[in-house]
């Protein structure tokens, strides 16, 4: 009798898919193709709506994930046209199951294993093979984590295998060279970073244009360069040129005085040849370079970090570039 071809993963039959984070452009365009490509390959694509937020408080009495109501399975008439589609369609949230687990031990305690053991008994009791995960830091950390549990269990326990797709417009991924939704980012603020250009050379004036990023100039440089401002400061480019004296113990903070004096030389220089407009690109990392005592009295979010899109860096130094 003729072998049977038996090829690797041929055991997986029902893959779910989980956006979590925030939205960025081409969500559609990876889910659409990770969902298409199963289903040609005779396998079950089930995707989950809004992140975790329902997986993580699964039940199998109390809250019993339903079809349509929590996850929909795709089928091929449903992934038409949907690449170049704006959104996300199966949602998104910021539901974090691996919340409060912070070392190796804390996989250990079943109390910050709760939301863990839901997402996995979730999965488990719907069949589900493989877990492809989308999503930033923290997703990706929930993946970790999600594989870390199923270490732990019996062997002879069901395990569900994990891939984890980087979700981020900022880049900053180590071992990927880019994460999708970056260039979309760079190409929307590029262009809103040229009609400033264009209002700067009109009215004789400059802008300060602060970006997205953390603490990686990937946005930054790049809106730079494709909306040709006339100067880009990221965290990557701050030097002791630009930091107040170390007391030797701590590391080098941003002065705010020498970035101040950096922009208004580039005007003053400008002056000389004859141009008296520009725009001024400032990544929103530097803000976390500043001294302790100049964000002192700023809040803080959940994590305990300095919120970088409300502190509004671009403003401050452009108040202080003005006076």
């Amino acid at each position: 009798m003729p072998e049977t071809l038996v090829r690797k993963g041929d055991h997986i039959k029902r893959v779910a898919l989980v956006f979590s984070g925030g939205p960025a452009p081409a969500s559609n365009a990876v889910i659409s193709s990770a969902a298409i490509s199963l289903i040609e390959d005779d396998r079950q694509a089930i995707g989950f709506f809004h992140g975790y937020s329902n997986l993580m408080y699964y039940h199998p009495v109390t809250h019993r994930l339903l079809p349509d109501e929590h996850y929909r399975i795709f089928e091929e008439r449903d992934l038409r046209g949907l690449r170049n589609s704006r959104g996300i369609i199966i949602g998104t949230a910021r539901s974090n199951p691996g919340k409060g687990i912070d070392c190796p031990e804390h996989l250990d305690d079943p109390a910050k294993t709760a939301h863990l053991r839901n997402v996995y008994n979730a999965l488990v009791d719907l069949e589900i093979d493989a877990l492809i995960s989308i999503g930033g830091d923290d997703t990706l950390k929930t993946a970790n984590f999600l594989y870390e549990y199923q270490k732990r269990l019996p062997k002879e326990a069901r395990h569900v295998q994990i891939v984890h797709v980087p979700k981020t417009i900022d880049n900053d991924y180590r071992g990927i060279d880019f994460t999708f939704g970056f260039f979309t980012a760079v190409d929307v603020m590029a262009k809103e970073l040229q009609n400033l250009r264009a209002d700067a050379m009109a009215t004789g004036s400059y802008f300060v244009v602060e970006t997205m990023g953390r603490k990686a100039g990937w946005l930054s440089y790049g809106v730079a360069i494709a909306g040709e401002a006339n100067l880009v400061l990221a965290v990557e480019d701050v030097d002791a040129t630009l930091t107040v004296d170390s007391d030797g113990k701590t590391e080098p903070r941003l002065s705010i005085e020498k970035l101040t004096d950096r922009i208004v030389e580039l005007i003053l220089t400008r002056e000389r040849r004859g141009k008296h407009y520009g725009t001024v690109v400032l990544a929103e990392g530097l803000a976390e370079m500043l001294p302790a005592s100049q964000i002192k009295n700023a809040p803080l979010d959940e994590h305990g970090h300095l919120p970088l899109g409300r502190f509004d860096l671009g403003k401050l130094v452009a108040q202080l570039v003005t006076k």
